[in-house]
């Protein structure tokens, strides 16, 4: 019997006969799992015996072997209650890796018992409709797309010096960092000790000891026999020195560790990406530290990014590669290049709300950290001056002596990004930039002019009241007034980032090319991105600062304090009573806050409507029968005096903040009914100001075709 382990099983061997003869000389493999990536980010396993992969491994193949249902994976308004099937699709184009159980040995090998964790696509009445799909459908547009533009314009490859004929195909190539905090279990810092520590800078690349050190070089050695070839592992700029107890071990550990390793084509830099977040927290928690991948774990200390590499090259007919961003030796970038940048600068707003969607991920988005807040970029001096401004949304990497090293860094998603669509988002944006800049035979002068455009500068693609491109360090060089007015003020919350797939329809578009995204996923993730955001506001958010707040007790006894002090406790007592007490007068903040989101269970809901503006007139018809609700913001609900919803209505319950209105059957309706004046006669509506008040006390559905907002 062998002593070896197999790590990976490699595409060429995706087939009946290698798998058959690989499982009998790895007895200690006894699973199989199917990891599909829903829209959320998750992905699925289940431990299928590997005697059950045997006897339907031509199933599992060319077929479908497996089946869920929609409350395994969130796809909400797609996998509904009454059509819930998901079917599982087994990917054959990518490597599967062996996941071991370090605490479980095979009684005849002696060997962690092992399952193959098989990447796999998602399907819904034959669609595929998850985040492993779109990002192959965002990959294969990409270099059709610019494998057409390129030959309908030869031009646009001339500083290459090669013909169209010479072209084989565009590859892409991807990397990820990959950012995480660890500690000690049970153990906090000072939040004192951490902000002085790095501002000091004591813990950035200094040398890890103890336990850390341990499972670090653990990671980097288990991720060389799975070949994902790692290149480095180092401190970050967060932590503080771990403590030493009495009998010598290391008993307080809270340091910050990034993990990089080789770039590859984007869906396999993502599954890495998945596979390598496991391995970590299965090592460290051997070793018995606890890890942590949230964007913002600590509040007032660096974050946890995810530097996302993006690139493309051409590959010609005889083996050479050349980049595909790459100017001559006196541009930054050439006409490609510069039309990628400003495709991402471009159309960010509708890219933002798939890397940028959750509360967290927003905390670490603030001045001070090295994390972006703005769409801007930094491209340097001068070409032979590359920048390393770690200030900008998207920088331009540059190796004087490597051309193939030519890419860009996207700066904002973090570990716990959904990869796969940041990825997608990312690269159909540059492609709509590239087609500007090829189209419209833009020089590289003119795209580098309009790249670096002042404020108020009228140019042809990118928006006239935005500049795009600074040198400076835009946390320190600008006041908050003039970053917003340059680069556009930042989403403070999810709801206000997710709007932006409303407000932004025509950028939209950019996304929905050749069916990368559509509607029906789009929306998808609004209501999933929303559910989210709401549930975790009044459940964990609320909750651990009501539980801070009252924690806070006067220090000074009473009869010796001072009046200042005992002045100072009466503001803050009030403050914390209108935070978070009720009285018999009224509701705290706190509690208004859960009122206004509590009523809403978002699953329910197979459409999420999301109104940016009074100029909405009409949502286009839907096929029924289908659930949906309808957010309007705030700022716009003194401009709309009625809602008329036409279609086989019931009784369904608003929360009185968000949206004031009652919609109800035409026989029970508490108001005067009236016909849509293009609906059939058969189908009545009802409509209610939404200045009233009077709202069912119990949550009800609403069936609907069309929805109609009046002035």
């Amino acid at each position: 019997m062998s002593n070896k382990m197999l790590y990976k099983i490699q595409q060429e061997k995706h087939n009946e006969k290698d798998l058959k003869k690989i499982i009998s000389e790895y007895p200690e493999i006894k699973f199989v799992s199917l990891m599909g990536i829903d829209l959320y980010g998750n992905g699925t396993e289940e431990k299928i015996p590997i005697t059950i992969f045997l006897k339907n491994i031509n199933d599992f193949l060319e077929g479908i072997a497996v089946q869920t249902d929609g409350s395994s994976v969130a796809l909400p308004g797609i996998a509904t209650l009454n059509d819930a099937k998901i079917d599982m699709i087994v990917d054959k184009e990518c490597d599967w890796f062996i996941d071991y159980n370090y605490s479980l040995l095979d009684e005849e090998t002696n060997k962690p018992v092992g399952t193959i964790v098989i990447p796999a696509f998602l399907q819904h009445g034959g669609v595929d409709v998850d985040s492993r799909s779109i990002l192959k459908r965002a990959e294969e547009t990409f270099k059709s797309e610019i494998l057409k533009l390129i030959k309908e314009n030869p031009n646009s490859i001339k500083n290459m010096n090669i013909e169209t004929e010479e072209i084989k195909q565009i590859e892409l190539d991807t990397a990820a960092e990959l950012e995480f905090w660890v500690k000690t279990p049970n153990d906090k810092a000072e939040i004192e000790a951490l902000t002085t520590s790095e501002c000091l800078q004591e813990q950035y690349w200094t040398k890890i000891n103890g336990p850390v050190r341990t499972a670090l070089e653990e990671t980097l050695i288990c991720m060389d026999k799975y070949q994902l070839e790692p290149e480095m592992g180092h401190k970050e700029v967060g932590g503080i020195k771990a403590k030493l107890d009495n009998n010598g071990k290391y008993s307080h550990v809270m340091e910050q560790l990034e993990i990089d390793w080789r770039y590859s084509n984007p869906m396999q830099t993502a599954d890495n990406q998945m596979f390598i977040k496991n391995l970590v927290q299965e090592i460290f928690i051997i070793n018995g530290l606890e890890t942590t991948f949230m964007s913002k774990p600590i509040d007032d200390v660096a974050g946890n990014g995810m530097h996302l590499h993006l690139g493309a090259k051409i590959r010609l007919k005889n083996g050479k590669k050349i980049n595909l961003f790459n100017g001559t030796n006196e541009d930054f970038l050439g006409r490609i290049g510069y039309g990628a940048l400003m495709g991402i600068l471009k159309n960010y707003e509708v890219m933002n709300p798939f890397i940028s969607s959750t509360h967290d991920s927003l905390k670490r988005l603030k001045p001070g950290y090295e994390a972006p807040v703005c769409i801007v970029t930094s491209l340097g001096v001068n070409p032979k001056i590359p920048s390393r401004n770690r200030t900008v949304l998207v920088s331009l990497i540059k190796d004087l002596d490597n051309k193939m090293a030519t890419r860009f860094e996207l700066r904002s998603p973090n570990p716990k990004t959904n990869i796969y669509l940041a990825t997608a988002v990312s690269y159909m944006a540059m492609l709509d930039g590239i087609k500007y800049a090829i189209n419209k035979d833009k020089t590289e002068e003119e795209l580098l002019n309009e790249l670096s455009k002042k404020h108020g500068e009228e140019t042809d693609y990118l928006e006239k009241e935005r500049e795009y491109r600074s040198e400076e360090d835009v946390f320190e060089y600008y006041t908050t007034e003039e970053r917003e007015k340059l680069f556009g003020i930042a989403p403070k919350s999810v709801y206000e980032n997710i709007e932006n797939l409303d407000k932004c329809k025509n950028k939209l578009e950019v996304l929905k090319l050749n069916n990368v995204f559509n509607d029906k996923i789009i929306n998808s993730f609004k209501i999933s991105a929303i559910k989210r955001w709401k549930e975790e506001l009044c459940k964990r958010i609320i909750n651990e600062y009501t539980d801070e707040i009252r924690e806070y007790k006067i220090v000074h006894n009473v009869e010796k304090a001072l009046d200042n002090d005992l002045a100072n406790w009466s503001k803050i007592n009030e403050i914390r009573k209108y935070i978070a007490k009720d009285s018999t007068h009224y509701n705290c903040l706190f509690t208004r806050i859960k009122d206004a989101i509590n009523p809403f269970i978002f699953s329910n809901f197979d459409v999420l409507y999301l109104i940016p503006s009074a100029t909405d007139i009409i949502i286009p018809p839907i096929k029924p029968p289908i659930w949906a609700y309808i957010l309007i913001p705030d700022n716009i609900k003194p401009a709309i005096k009625f809602i008329i919803i036409t279609g086989n209505i019931s009784l369904f319950k608003a929360s009185p903040i968000i949206v004031r209105w009652l919609i109800a059957k035409y026989k029970s309706a508490p108001i005067r009914p009236k016909i849509a004046p293009d609906a059939p006669a058969d189908i009545v509506l009802s409509f209610i100001s939404i200045t009233d008040n009077k709202l069912p006390t119990s949550p009800l559905k609403i069936n609907i075709i069309s929805v109609f907002m009046c002035p």
